[in-house]
This record gives C-alpha cells, structure tokens and sequence, in this order.
C-alpha cells in the first residue's frame, strides 16, 4: 500500500457517507413538501438513490408500492441488486430495489457497501412513514368532507321537514274547499274544471311534500360490532396536532376488557368528532381535555370533559335544539349537538352533560353493550 493509501481510503469512506447523508436529507426535504402527490414524490425518491451508491453510473432503482412502479430512466434487471421491503401499519406494500447493471468488485454484500445496506433499509423506513401520513391526512380530510356533507344534508333535511310540515296544511284546506266547491249545485262547467285542475295540482303538491319528507328521515344505520376504546383512539389520532397546537393536554382513561357496541361506525366517529371539536372550541385559551370509557352496568359509557368556559343553565337547556349555537356563524350551525342525540338515540343510548362556568363541561354518551366484557380488548 502507498502512503497515501490509509489517507485515500479514509477520504472514500467519508465521500460515501457524505452521499448517503446528503440522500437521506433530500427524501426528508421532498416529504415536507405536501403539495407533492404521492406517485410523483416516489418518482423523485428512486432517482436520488443510484447517486448514493458507490457505483452511480452503473446504478438504476426502482420503487414498487401497491403494485405501481416508479424507477430511474432506462432501469433494467442486472447481475446484482439490493432490496427493501416497505411495510406500512404491519403490511408490506412495497419495495424499494437498487441495481447495477454491470459487475462490479464484491464488498460485503456482493458489490454492495453495508453502509449501502443502512441507507436502503433507512429509505424504506421513511417512505413507509411519509406514504402512511399522507394516507392518513387525506383519510382525515376525507372524513372532514363527509362530516361537513353530513352537517350541510342535516341542515337541509331539518329545513325541508318544517316546510313541508308547514305547507301540509293549508295545501289540506285547499283541497278540500276545491272538493267542496265542486259539489255546488249550478257549477259552471269551465269553473269545475278549473276546481279539478286546482285539486290535482294540490295533491301533485302533496305527493312532492312527502318525497321531501321522506329525503329528510335519518339514514338507515348499518351497524357493526366496533370497539369502543379502538372508536376513541381512532377520532383523538385526528386531534392530536390540533391539541398540541392550541396548548391542550390530552388525557385518556380508558378502561381495559369493554364489551362490544353494536353501532354505525360513521355515525359513532361523528358523535365523538363533534364533542370533541366542541370541547377544544371550549378551550381558546388551553386547557385538558379528557376522554374516559367504562362499563356502566350493560351499557358503556363514552365520556368527553373539558376545562373549558364551560356553561349556564339558561345555555344547557336549549343545546340540543336544532341552530341553537353559542358560537359565531362561521364557526357551527347549531346542528352538532342535536345531531350527537339524534345518533345516540337512534342507537338505543343516551346523552348526558353537566357543565359550569368556568370550570369547564363533561358529555356522557352511554350505549348498550353488545355482550359481556372481553379480556383484553383494547
């Protein structure tokens, strides 16, 4: 070995780790891009991989997730290659895969470095991290939409409910004065005709009305047998940024072996989306927010307190009355509270709430168990 054999080997070993940071830090720069769909941040992600790899200019990769692939321009199969697997909440999805093309002198894996090794597990590692909460942001936005669908179509069917109960009436009267009219002696025949034209337009009113009526029924529930612990971590996960950021600790007791709730999962997500949402609207100023569950004889119970402003009895009588709110309009229709009843009651539960100025408000949802406790569950 020459002299400057050590101090050339040395120099390689940190040219390499440099390029391997320098990769590592590009991946983490395109993930804080959320504007980046996903098919083109994988695209960006195989092409920085070959110039990582001691040997770019034989090198090609190649991302696989759910069957799509993204790799590097003119990727083909070689003598040699490396490969991670990329697994997303205890499912493999994917695989990242480098390549080279030609041969090239063994290291410790083949021609690889194990360092190279470290870099593709890393890289594996952080795009199953990146692909799950991109996936999980537009779960939540998706949610968000269908809740604000949901709040909009409650506020049409409310809406229509009281105008066609309003309309129903007089449309009675006009039907049966036009029925009545028509069975005057001496009728002008031109007047009984406009007196049956009246009726059938009344009654086509009518049949209109009861269509109304029928859009604005409660949906039919589809029920399922759903775990109420796994319910509640599955609605907080979505405010655990919010709380962090608003200055509002988080706190749950969450009692082990719950039986199961026989419930609509979409429905039971918004009762708690919406006490919760409510609860931390409560809290401008932060504050605790605690979410309990037990067994309350045979039914369990679901609870959401808050430290919040919390409110009077003049306040706590009419919450659950339709576009009652206390909020400003851009921030609520009223709706919230009386749909969380609306829910439960269907369910066959109930809803109660204590609350006191200033020191803060305590929802009770109880619903019937499905069965006895299981040990265990989560």
């Amino acid at each position: 070995m020459t002299p400057n054999g050590p101090m050339q080997s040395t120099e390689a070993k940190l040219f390499e780790r440099l390029k391997e940071l320098t990769c590592l830090y590009h991946i983490c720069q395109i993930a804080s891009r959320p504007e980046t769909p996903v098919p083109k941040l994988l695209q960006e992600v195989a092409e920085l991989l070959p110039p990582a790899w001691q040997h770019p200019e034989v090198a090609g990769a190649r991302i696989t997730l759910d069957g799509q692939e993204y790799a590097t321009a003119g990727f083909r199969s070689g003598p040699h290659s490396q490969s991670a697997v990329v697994v997303i909440s205890g499912v493999e999805r994917g695989r990242i895969e480098v390549v080279y093309i030609e041969d090239r002198p063994r290291r410790d894996e083949g021609p690889f470095l194990v360092e190279e090794r470290r870099l593709l597990n890393a890289a594996a590692r952080h795009l199953a991290m990146i692909v799950a909460r991109r996936e999980a942001e537009q779960a939540k936005a998706e949610l968000q939409s269908q809740l604000l669908q949901a709040d909009r179509l409650a506020t049409i069917g409310l809406f229509a409910a009281g105008v066609a109960h309003d309309l129903n009436q007089p449309l009675g009267n006009i039907i049966g004065f036009a029925q009545l009219a028509r069975k005057c002696e001496g009728l002008p025949e031109p007047a009984a005709q406009d007196l049956a034209k009246i009726e059938a337009a009344s009654l086509h009113a009518r049949e209109i009305l009861s269509k109304v009526l029928e859009f604005a029924r409660p949906v039919p529930l589809q029920k399922t047998l759903l775990r109420p612990n796994r319910v509640v971590c599955d609605v907080l996960h979505l405010f655990e940024s919010r709380c962090g950021r608003t200055g509002v600790t988080l706190r749950q007791a969450l009692a082990a072996g719950l039986p199961d709730v026989s419930a609509d999962a979409t429905q039971l997500n918004q009762v708690l989306i919406n006490l919760t949402s409510n609860a931390l609207q409560a809290m401008p100023d932060g504050g605790t927010l605690r979410i309990e569950t037990q067994l309350d004889g045979d039914h369990v119970l679901l609870a959401v307190e808050d430290t919040g402003v919390g409110m009077g009895a003049e306040v706590l009588d009419c919450i659950f009355e339709p576009f009652f709110s206390t909020k400003t309009p851009d921030q609520g229709t009223g709706l919230g509270l009386q749909l969380v009843r609306q829910i439960v009651t269907s369910h066959g539960g109930r809803v109660d709430v204590t609350s006191q100025p200033g020191r803060g408000t305590r929802f009770e949802v109880r619903l019937p168990a499905a069965g006895r406790a299981q040990g265990g569950q989560e």
